[in-house]
Parts: structure tokens; C-alpha cells; sequence
């Protein structure tokens, strides 16, 4: 089994001659357990710890534990979890995964679930530090093929750090041939515009063995995803922290608003769940190659990439229906019911119900419904521009 180089052995998945020795460190903090039996309630914890000491890799870990939490989350608070276009990854070839990013913890969990559904191994996982806020956390990470992404560092150690991230993606699909997820931007659109960020490119371009920008990127054999939620479980965070900010341009979230949304993103019902996983951009880089400007590179590589991912996107009822709510159009009225329209309302008065802003106003809970329903409308808006139709 190949070893982590020295150099990203800080940020890398822990390998597996040191798997039992992190397990049990995490075994012996009562926040781990407090954490399980908070999501599986009725979890025979004591035999659980003696099945974890029982395991020496990452992909036990990953096919025998998570994959059945996974199982779980998906039956209590999904529809059902599908994926189309996995046959455009060739399993003998790494690929990075890079998606748009809808719920923090399990957009690259349910796309793991559907790759060891296929007898496929899950993929490592780029996740920022500020998420990590107990060191159990990011053992747990770390024992799941997690991979720690430094974030707010002062700015000559975040080049330092941008450098190793990316020398440890390019080192993760080249020499260990070990497929990667990443989001194309560093934190959830919260408006569900979702648009790839330049700075991501960069940093991925920051390392490989061609000098050329382009090239690099065919490195790492990139693979556009597409996450579809059919309901968003943090909608109403996400409108309450537009709001918050409505009111004080300086509001910024705190470790305890980070929490609050991976619990609650992981537990509430996301409805329906989809993954359209595209084709290699390879052969569209490859256009790029002779392009001398390197931003020129990068802003192309973006748009490939944005376009991919908007193709893709699964849209439901209640996109269309925000999507004609927004524009004050009956333009999709053939793909809902007066019925669905009812419901969709009775959904978003629900989660609206439970923003804890002291003294709303009517203007602000009406400035909150319409930051939702752009939410929803936003994945078609998008789809419809990749498509070259009107909005």
C-alpha cells in the first residue's frame, strides 16, 4: 500500500497503518458517541465500538459502517437517492469529481454511496477546515478518505497551502490513481446560482507536470457533476442569513450557524435526490491547450465546467413553479398541479416558521419567501440558459 509523502501528510486521509490507531483516539471521545446516538437514536453504541475496532482500512470503514448510516439517512429523509451517466467514469481511470454544492456534509456521501452501489470505491473528499470544529470531526473525516482543505489563512500561507492541496489532488489521481470530489466553489451558493469559482482552477492549476494551464487541468481527468435536492432541509437558514445580513452588513455566521446547518442538512427530508454525472471535459480543455493567456484558460474551463453541471441538473415541481413565481409567468404550468402550488406554499410558510429573528416584519418574512423561491428557481434559470433558451 503506497504511503502519503511527508509533504501532505497533514491534510491527507489518514493511511491505513495508522487506521486502528485513529479509530480508537476517536472511539475514546464522548463527543463521537454523543454525535451517533444523536443521529441513530436506538444504536447499540457498545457494539458499534467493538465493530469499528474490528476494521483496519478506509474502504471497510467505507463499505461496511457509512455506507449503512448512508442507507439510513437515505430511507428517513430522502425519496430515494439516484444517479444517471455513471458510465461516462472509466473505473480503471481516476477522475476529479467537481459538482455544484448543495449540503455540506452529504453531496459527496451520497455520490460515494453510488459508487460502492456499482462495487466501485468512493471517492476522497476535499472539505474545509472551518467545518472541523472537534477533533473527532476531522478524525472521522480523515478515517472516511477525507481531505482537509486549509481555509482564512493569512495570505502567503494560503499560497503555501493552495500548493499543497493541490500537489496532493494531482499526486491523489496521477500516481495513486484514486478518484477525488471537490465543489466548484468554497461553500454552498446559498442562492443555488451555482457557479464555479476561478480560485478553485487556479489552485488545481497550481500543480502537474505540464507548464501549461490547460494541460494541468487534463491531469486530473475532470468530471462535471450535477447534485439535484428536490428540498433543500436549510432553505430557511439560508433566507434567514440573507436576511441577517439585509440588516447588518458586517453579520457573519458563527461555528454554532455551521452546526446548526450540517445537522440540519443531514437529518430533514431533502425529498427527492439525483446525480447526473457528466462527460470527462478533456477533450474541450484539450481546445485551450494552444491559449497563451492563463486566465483566458481558466475562464473557459469555468464555463465548461458551469455548463456541464446546469445540463445537468434533475428539475422537479417546485423549481417550475418557483421558476414561474419569480418571473411572474404561467410558462410551466404543465409540469404542476394547483395541488402542487399549495403545497409548495404550505412548505415554504413551515420553513419560514422556524427563523428565529427577533421581530420580523411582514416586508422582511416577504423579502425571506422570495429568497426561497429564487433558490428554486435558479437551478431551471440556469438550465434553460445552458440550453440557449429564454428566461
Amino acid at each position: 500500500m503506497m504511503q502519503t509523502p511527508v509533504e501532505y501528510k497533514d491534510i491527507a486521509p489518514y493511511d491505513d497503518c495508522d487506521f486502528k490507531q485513529q479509530m480508537e483516539i476517536m472511539l475514546a471521545d464522548p463527543g463521537f458517541e454523543h454525535a451517533i446516538r444523536y443521529v441513530i437514536p436506538d444504536v447499540d453504541f457498545p457494539q458499534l465500538r467493538e465493530n469499528l475496532r474490528k476494521l483496519d482500512n478506509k474502504e471497510d470503514f467505507q463499505k461496511l459502517v457509512m455506507s449503512n448510516i448512508l442507507l439510513m439517512l437515505e430511507k428517513n429523509t430522502t425519496a430515494g437517492v439516484t444517479e444517471t451517466g455513471i458510465e461516462n467514469f472509466d473505473p480503471q481511470k481516476a477522475a476529479l469529481f467537481i459538482t455544484n454544492h448543495r449540503d455540506i456534509v452529504l453531496d459527496a456521501s451520497f455520490l460515494g454511496l453510488a459508487m460502492i452501489r456499482r462495487g466501485l470505491p468512493a471517492q476522497e473528499v476535499a472539505l474545509g477546515d472551518n467545518l472541523l470544529i472537534y477533533e473527532w470531526i476531522e478524525r472521522l473525516v480523515r478515517l472516511n478518505k477525507g481531505i482537509i482543505v486549509k481555509r482564512n489563512l493569512r495570505m502567503t500561507k494560503a499560497l503555501e497551502a493552495a500548493k499543497q492541496l493541490s500537489g496532493y489532488i494531482h499526486y491523489c489521481i496521477q500516481r495513486k490513481n484514486k478518484s477525488v470530489w471537490i465543489a466548484q466553489r468554497q461553500g454552498r451558493a446559498k442562492d443555488s446560482n451555482d457557479v464555479t469559482q476561478d480560485s478553485v482552477l487556479k489552485m488545481l492549476a497550481l500543480a502537474g507536470e505540464s507548464s501549461n494551464v490547460a494541460e494541468k487541468l487534463m491531469e486530473l481527468n475532470i468530471i462535471p457533476t450535477s447534485i439535484s435536492y428536490e428540498y433543500d432541509p436549510n432553505d430557511y437558514l439560508k433566507a434567514k442569513e440573507f436576511l441577517s445580513k439585509r440588516r447588518d452588513p458586517e453579520f457573519k455566521k458563527c461555528q454554532r450557524d455551521d452546526l446548526l446547518s450540517m445537522e440540519t442538512g443531514i437529518l430533514q427530508f431533502k425529498g427527492r435526490v439525483h446525480f447526473s454525472i457528466g462527460h470527462p471535459i478533456n477533450p474541450e480543455l484539450e481546445k485551450l491547450v494552444a491559449v497563451n493567456d492563463k486566465a483566458e484558460i481558466i475562464r473557459h474551463a469555468c464555463e465548461i465546467i458551469d455548463r456541464a453541471i446546469h445540463l445537468g441538473y434533475e428539475i422537479y415541481p417546485v423549481n417550475y413553479i418557483a421558476f414561474d413565481n419569480v418571473n411572474h409567468t404561467d410558462r410551466f404550468k404543465s409540469h404542476y398541479t394547483a395541488n402542487d402550488v399549495e403545497e409548495f406554499n404550505r412548505y415554504i410558510d413551515r420553513q419560514l416558521d422556524k427563523v428565529d429573528l427577533p421581530d420580523i416584519t411582514a416586508e422582511e418574512r416577504t423579502f425571506m419567501r422570495e429568497s426561497i423561491f429564487r433558490m428554486y428557481a435558479n437551478p431551471l434559470r440556469n438550465q434553460l440558459i445552458a440550453k440557449g433558451e429564454s428566461i
